[in-house]
């Protein structure tokens, strides 16, 4: 799953010295600039009669949501989503995630310019699997997963790719919203904030350009779509709240394997279930391609977990404007600090979902 798996890999922005890391950094650099020389002006594929009129259709439909995502959402309005690069495989890198066996603390990577992040991305496929082989080797519960698109914070013009050009309406719009949000504002090694505050900005994003843009159809496919989206984080996050309570149980090592072993057992089986609810929807079955781990759930924390606090700002300050203005405050202060209010913020959600049931 990825919650469209767009991830910020900044591993991409420049070479670090130190012999250790100087192979990993390479291919990142080396795939980066890769894509930026194979990308060109979205008008000119419009105008090259060579290319379909299928791709001509979805490059226009990309267009005019970067047009609506600067003048409707305030989102930046630079070069990055108006060129084009077909990178000719499923996906443009793959991610790698990992946990301890018996935690939900995902383990970070540093880089320049970037700082730390819960995942260490490869554009080269079995160099992804390599590495989850080595980190398996070593103990650690391991998730590799292909990635469809990511940001480079606006040090590239992040292009349009062909890994999910051929997106619905609605996830189209709502990819390129989250990417261009991590413009907005960034918080050193906080990935839980980044990916989170991206997440409420596409979402955000996407409900003001359904409302404008969509018609009937694609209103309903996308409720559908996102009804079936928001039942699978339900699970997910029902099963790693259960696990993160399961590791902190004064037992033996023993006993929170067996247990963790139950968990996932169930959760595979109540996956079955939804399934069946969906009328047979297969849509997340490749989240099961691998044997599950921690680390499958570790991640949906980095992209949900704050979005409930990010939400009630967003009702404190009414408008994008002021609301972008308080994350990039927010951005800035010291870890300790940025957590209390992000905490406040999730405590006056919970208070506003609780009031809303009771008026109901």
């Amino acid at each position: 799953m990825k919650w469209h798996t767009v991830t910020t890999v900044a591993t991409t922005i420049l070479l670090a010295s130190g012999c250790a890391q100087i192979d990993y950094y390479y291919q990142a650099a080396q795939g980066q600039f890769a894509l930026l020389s194979d990308a060109r002006p979205i008008d000119d594929w419009l105008a090259d009669p060579e290319v379909g009129e299928k791709l001509k259709a979805r490059l226009t439909k990309v267009r005019d949501i970067r047009r609506y995502a600067a003048r409707e959402l305030g989102l930046p309005d630079n070069n990055s989503y108006t060129n084009y690069a077909d990178v000719k495989r499923p996906y443009v890198l793959w991610n790698v995630v990992a946990t301890p066996e018996l935690s939900m603390q995902p383990a970070q990577w540093c880089f320049p310019i970037a700082g730390c992040v819960n995942y260490r991305g490869y554009y080269n496929k079995q160099e992804a699997l390599d590495y989850a082989a080595v980190l398996r080797q070593a103990g650690y519960d391991v998730q590799m997963s292909g990635v469809a698109a990511y940001s480079t914070l606006g040090w590239f013009n992040d292009p349009v790719l062909s890994t999910f050009i051929q997106y619905p309406d609605g996830e189209l719009a709502r990819l390129v919203f989250h990417e261009l949000a991590h413009q907005v504002a960034y918080a050193r090694n906080d990935t839980q904030f980044n990916e989170s505050f991206a997440t409420t900005v596409e979402e955000l994003g996407v409900e003001r350009w359904m409302a404008a843009h969509g018609d009937e159809a694609m209103r309903e496919n996308f409720v559908v779509f996102d009804g079936r989206k928001r039942d699978f984080l339900g699970l997910l996050l029902k099963y790693r709240k259960q696990l993160v309570a399961n590791y902190a149980r004064p037992v033996s090592d023993r006993d929170k394997r067996s247990e963790k072993k139950r968990l996932f057992a169930a959760l595979k089986d109540e996956y079955l279930v939804l399934k069946t609810a969906w009328g047979g929807y297969a849509g997340y079955d490749r989240w099961f391609a691998e044997p599950l781990s921690n680390a499958h759930l570790a991640s949906v924390a980095s992209y949900h977990d704050y979005v409930p606090a990010f939400r009630a700002l967003m009702t404190e300050q009414k408008s994008l404007g002021k609301f972008y203005t308080s994350v990039r405050k927010m951005a800035a202060l010291e870890p300790a600090q940025r957590n209390m209010q992000l905490a406040q913020l999730t405590r006056n959600a919970s208070l506003a979902s609780v009031d809303a049931s009771v008026k109901r």
